[in-house]
């Protein structure tokens, strides 16, 4: 049975057309589900009619279950040679595994689902009466491991859908300049769908518009995700003929954790009229508690985290708070001024809780959700925090970023060889009369190694040992700092565990954050008054050359009183 809010919606949209047609402007057909051999076809009574592909046709760009076509008021804005799918069509989610099958249901007069059936992955297309919404949902308990990911792709035609992020727009582009993802313009300025990329926490949709047009995808909380609040992916990319408009569920670039497999992750492609869906869209998916969708666990069967405050915090950072475990992820803010914070909706388990200064780990413990329930918190102290600790001189921010350094506010948009980058190599950074912008976010072996820094200590701070700090948010390719302090040189110290891909070319800074601390004896020192030199460098036998060398980005470097 209909619940008030839906008998009222029905009521609206008989209302409105009624109107419509009393003035002489059209009115959009019935809801509805047909079929013929090749397609199901659902007008959604809202201006949006799709297609769903039922057979393969052999083409190696078409598969079963793909969103074949999208029209908008009659027009079609679907890329015809390909269609929208997950990864690269459903026919190739799993080695040996080309089945695919696609069924559909019509539930009374408001909701339609089509069921996409591959190997052990299930996707759903749903349909609301009087919605302009294509809502979608996936599960899956195995991994597909043709392309070791899930991601949805749609594909629009760019003519009719021209304005999405610059950063990701590569249908002006000329050259490559890495692993045939990265580009560049004529003038050199680079391009990739790399660079749209945005943190988890910060984007709830992402799409593209073109005249009085918007295509979009709203996410929901991505508790089936892997990465946390802070992971960096790509979301567009827009060549010549196609919009490809993504939605990651998860994502091996740069990934820090294990993904995360038997959650229904559902998003919503809503069609407007070109405005970006508010942060608070709250887009109604209750309904889908009546769809029979494998993997859907209703709010009655979650529980909740809430706690009192949180003490220690600086009020220069934002603070987030993140849930994780085997099953699910979350993340939730909170309030700047009493360090209150609330988790909602989540499945029942034990999670490790982490408070985050920025994207900084301050401070852990394991918190336990129950159906039904709210766990409540007392106040919770932080006590972890190198940022607070007494140190000599500090170089940067402890916050799990390198942005405040030299070219850190632009990493995450364009290669680091593009020509509005400063150069990477600066002059030596001197303590006092140097800034943080001239020392460089990111040390590669290759570019600009042995990095070195100047500063002066007084009598008691000569003649006692010392210890420099050096905080990484992500190594590429085993990078690690080793340090030099005038005649004195430190061990070499062992990898940090970081992704095994990419990262320092492709938008994120975001991978595993390490300190390494190096203990430096005081007959080390130079004389009190005098230059000590610091020199920096980063230590690998692995990697390639140039911007693939090994490479870390920095955190922060202190040295510790």
């Amino acid at each position: 049975m209909m619940n008030i809010k839906e008998r009222i919606h029905q009521w609206l949209v008989i209302a409105v057309g009624a109107i419509l047609m009393s003035i002489g402007l059209p009115v959009y057909a019935s809801f509805s589900l047909t079929s013929n051999a090749n397609y199901y076809t659902v007008d959604t009574n809202a201006g949006v009619v799709f297609s769903i592909r039922r057979t393969d046709n052999g083409s190696s760009t078409q598969s079963p279950g793909d969103l074949a076509s999208l029209k908008i008021h009659g027009v079609e804005y679907q890329e015809q040679s390909r269609g929208s799918q997950i990864n690269s069509g459903f026919d190739w989610l799993y080695s040996n595994t080309s089945n695919v099958s696609v069924s559909a249901q019509q539930f009374g007069r408001d909701y339609i689902k089509i069921t996409v059936t591959a190997g052990d992955l299930t996707h759903y297309y749903l349909a609301r009466n009087g919605y302009p919404h294509i809502y979608m949902a996936t599960y899956f308990t195995r991994e597909p491991d043709v392309h070791g990911q899930v991601r949805y792709i749609a594909r629009i035609k760019r003519h009719l859908l021209n304005n999405g992020p610059q950063a990701s727009d590569i249908s002006q582009t000329v050259s490559t300049v890495e692993s045939g993802d990265i580009f560049a313009l004529p003038n050199g300025e680079t391009r990739s769908k790399h660079y749209s990329n945005q943190r988890a926490v910060d984007w709830q949709s992402i799409g593209a518009t073109g005249n009085n047009v918007g295509i979009w995808f709203v996410r929901d909380n991505q508790e089936g995700g892997s990465g946390g609040p802070f992971y960096r992916s790509l979301l567009n990319q827009g060549g010549s003929t196609n919009q490809e408009i993504t939605y990651i569920v998860n994502y091996a670039e740069a990934q820090t954790e294990a993904y995360r497999t038997g959650i229904l992750n559902h998003y919503t492609m809503v069609v407007n009229n070109g405005q970006t869906p508010p942060p608070d869209s709250n887009i109604d998916t209750s309904w889908f508690a009546n769809m029979g969708l494998k993997g859907y666990i209703a709010e009655s069967r979650r529980g909740r985290v809430a706690a009192v405050s949180i003490r220690n915090m600086n009020n220069d950072y934002v603070y987030t708070v993140g849930f994780a475990n085997s099953r699910a992820q979350y993340w939730t803010a909170v309030n700047p001024s009493s360090g209150y914070f609330s988790s909602d909706n989540m499945l029942p388990g034990t999670y490790q809780m982490t408070i985050y200064k920025n994207e900084l780990a301050v401070e852990t413990q394991t918190v336990s959700v129950s159906a039904g329930n709210t766990t409540i918190l007392s106040s919770i102290t932080i006590n972890h925090d190198p940022g607070n600790d007494n140190v000599i001189w500090r170089i940067g921010k402890w916050d799990g970023s390198p942005q405040e350094f030299l070219n850190g506010r632009l990493v995450t948009s364009m290669h680091p060889s593009d020509p509005r980058m400063a150069p990477w190599d600066p002059s030596n950074f001197i303590v006092g009369t140097s800034n943080t912008q001239s020392f460089p976010a990111y040390i590669w072996k290759d570019i600009n190694n042995g990095h070195v820094i100047y500063f002066k200590l007084n009598d008691a701070q000569r003649a006692a040992p010392h210890k420099v700090r050096i905080g990484i948010t992500i190594a590429y390719a085993n990078g690690r700092p080793k340090i030099s302090m005038n005649n004195w040189t430190s061990s070499n110290p062992s990898p940090s565990t970081q992704p095994r891909t990419r990262s320092l070319t492709v938008g994120t800074y975001r991978g595993n954050n390490t300190m390494y601390e190096f203990n430096v004896p005081a007959s080390a020192w130079a004389d009190a008054g005098q230059w000590n030199r610091l020199e920096v460098n980063v230590i690998s036998g692995s990697g390639l050359g140039g911007f693939l060398s090994a490479g870390v980005s920095i955190d922060s470097i202190d040295l510790v009183n």
